[in-house]
């Protein structure tokens, strides 16, 4: 066994010798000629001169010993349908996708979006583009048409893929509206869209060019593919990370860092190995749909359960809590990896679900996406009887910056319940004063979580297209120095153990989707009768945080009557939806005639957030009038 320790200290200490090392978990083309090229920093490019592909490394090199293993298991309890694939059939699927996407005109360096749910073939899609070089964008889908059309604008991609509908909780969602909405609103306009047809919806894409995906698979199922020969440092994908402006920021990936970062973290911190079953009950949407869904278990030749549905369906259309448990026993899965948010709802079904199924093939639950709440994690642990592991990453990052990694024969740090566990490999974490950028080294300290460059591989390259984005944005913000900036509040304890205490600047956690609070602002103040907004994340039991916002009405003359606030803030909550998708929908909009500020004029949202929690407020010495905290009060005190 290896001491964690002296495993973390190796890497930050001889960076180059030990990310050679973890090369070897993959296969190249051709070897790297230099392990990192930091001297254009913060800009890292890690194994310069190597060629290898994503795909290959998924898929294709598993083929010798592990053709007949099962790659891929398609669940949707929205449809009834379970679908297994074997590395043999993946390869054939992803060549035949790629197939139709060249004779779409899909060239090395072209940008895919996929629009799509949580069907095989997205996951096809995505793979595919890998093989061929284009960069591919994945949106959410369901993503109303206004988040989708800046997307597709700042993306500029050649192809669409979607399909005519997904389905959440058996209620159907039809996208080709919402995409033809999109397109339309869109200055850049994609060439054409490749449409998978599922039979849920009408498929309405008006004039815009369309493929059938049955048509072109029929044609191209035996199409052969050959895995491009791509460089380390070529673009991956793009995905888009919600900030405090509207303009979407889409993180920059490479290839070879990301296939490294991703083969070493199945080993090292999620102990995984060939022919074991992973299930991350996330949406390619996300970026644990691109590390943990697709790319990290294939890579490490394992089977993905790739799931359509909720934490409460079950395969009949009936109300089931136990439907995840289900498939555990099923399908032998022996690495789940959830969000707080799914746990708390699985809190509210019968208890008997968790111990009504054989869960012996189960090594770990793993949670990520926002902070978990110690009662929470203890609960599941107590109820699954199985290890409860919590880790804290970013889109930015592609893979966990705190964690305990136990796996590949390492050993020292056990997971602890109310912390994501200890910094991981690579990543060189400081806790700094958010004003002065000292360092602060004493346990319990509150400061900023920071990481000192270079990046480790898999971290992002920059923001697509906006270089001077990604260093004002993320390495600008700290006084006096260049460190990478999470926006994190931490401490840490006396054991190295940290605890992530919040964000710092104005994004929310919504389920472990990560909102701008300004997007909704602006979201809100078009219409017609706000003049003026706030809007903060409030602690909640069931989904981590939700949006309230406080709005200053330009004419509250009717407002003192209930029905028509009510018929405002109906309003208001239909606008944020068409603009930014419901999740984005604050959970109250509460109508007051000032918004507290500071003599500067700065909104004062965390005390507003503050008052909404029923904690103090703290220092208010910049406070310019006490009244509308006191509103605010009154306001949200009425149940």
């Amino acid at each position: 066994m290896t001491a964690y320790a002296d495993f973390y200290q190796r890497s930050i200490a001889q960076p180059e010798a030990f990310w050679k090392e973890q090369a070897g978990l993959i296969e190249w083309f051709k070897q790297p000629e230099q392990i990192c090229d930091y001297s254009n920093p913060p800009f890292a490019n890690w194994y310069k001169g190597g060629t290898t592909n994503l795909c290959h490394n998924a898929v294709d090199r598993h083929l010798k010993d592990r053709a007949n293993q099962p790659a891929v298991v398609f669940v949707s309890t929205e449809t009834n349908t379970e679908k297994t694939y074997n590395f043999r059939q993946l390869h054939t699927e992803v060549q035949c996708m790629a197939a139709i996407l060249q004779e779409m005109g899909v060239q090395k360096g072209d940008r895919v979006l996929i629009y799509m749910p949580m069907i095989a073939e997205a996951l096809f899609a995505m793979l595919a583009c890998a093989r061929i070089g284009a960069i591919h964008s994945v949106v959410f889908g369901g993503f109303a048409s206004g988040s989708l059309a800046s997307r597709i604008d700042d993306a500029a991609p050649r192809v669409v893929i979607t399909a005519d509908a997904g389905s959440r909780a058996g209620k159907i969602v039809p996208y080709t509206p919402l995409l033809k909405e999109a397109v339309a609103l869109a200055a850049t306009k994609p060439e054409s869209i490749l449409i998978i047809d599922r039979g849920l919806s009408t498929i309405d894409l008006g004039a815009l060019r369309a493929v059938d995906y049955t048509a072109a698979r029929q044609k191209h199922l035996n199409s052969e593919v050959p895995c491009a020969h791509l460089d380390a440092t070529d673009i991956s994908y793009t995905l888009y990370t919600s900030g405090t402006t509207g303009k979407p920021k889409g993180v920059q990936r490479d290839t070879g860092g990301y296939a490294v970062a991703l083969a070493a973290s199945m080993k090292y911190i999620f102990d995984c190995k060939p022919g074991q079953v992973y299930f991350a009950t996330s949406d390619i949407g996300w970026v644990v749909g691109h590390s943990y869904i697709v790319y990290g278990p294939l890579i490490a030749g394992m089977t993905t359960l790739f799931y359509e549905g909720t934490p409460v369906r079950g395969m009949d259309g009936s109300a089931d809590g136990g439907i995840w448990w289900s498939l555990v026993e099923k399908y032998k899965v022996t690495h789940m990896f959830s969000a707080p948010t799914a746990i708390r709802v699985l809190k509210k079904q019968d208890p008997a679900y968790l111990t009504k199924y054989d869960l012996s093939s189960l090594q770990a639950l793993f949670l990520a996406g926002e902070p978990v709440d110690e009662p929470t994690a203890r609960w599941i642990a107590a109820g699954i009887n199985k290890p409860v592991i919590d880790n804290y990453w970013q889109t930015e990052t592609g893979w966990p910056i705190l964690a305990t990694a136990n796996g590949g024969g390492l050993s020292g740090f056990k997971p602890q319940f109310g912390s994501p566990g200890v910094p991981m490999y690579g990543y060189k974490l400081k806790l700094v004063h958010e004003s002065t950028g000292e360092e602060l080294k004493g346990h319990g300290e509150k400061g900023v979580v920071v990481i000192e460059g270079p990046l480790p591989p898999g971290a992002m390259q920059t923001v697509w297209g906006d270089d001077a984005r990604f260093v004002n944005t993320y390495w600008k913000s700290i006084p006096g120095q260049m460190v990478y900036s999470t926006f994190d509040w931490g401490i840490r304890d006396a054991n190295g153990y940290f605890t992530i205490l919040g964000r710092t600047d104005d994004v929310i956690n919504v389920a472990g989707h990560r909102l701008g609070t300004r997007e909704i602002e602006e979201s809100i103040a078009a219409h017609p009768n706000v003049a003026e907004v706030a809007v903060v994340g409030v602690a909640d039991q069931l989904k981590g945080q939700v949006a309230m916002a406080f709005a200053v009405a330009k004419d509250a003359s009717k407002l003192g009557d209930a029905n028509e606030r009510l018929k405002l803030e109906g309003e208001i909550m239909k606008l944020v939806d068409g603009n930014l998708g419901a999740v984005a929908r604050p959970s109250r909009v509460y109508f007051v005639t000032l918004l507290p500020k500071t003599r500067s004029g700065k909104l004062l949202r965390r005390a507003i957030q503050a008052i909404c929690e029923g904690r103090d407020t703290g220092d208010l010495a910049t406070l310019d009038d006490p009244a509308p905290l006191l509103q605010i009060k009154e306001l949200v005190s009425v149940k």
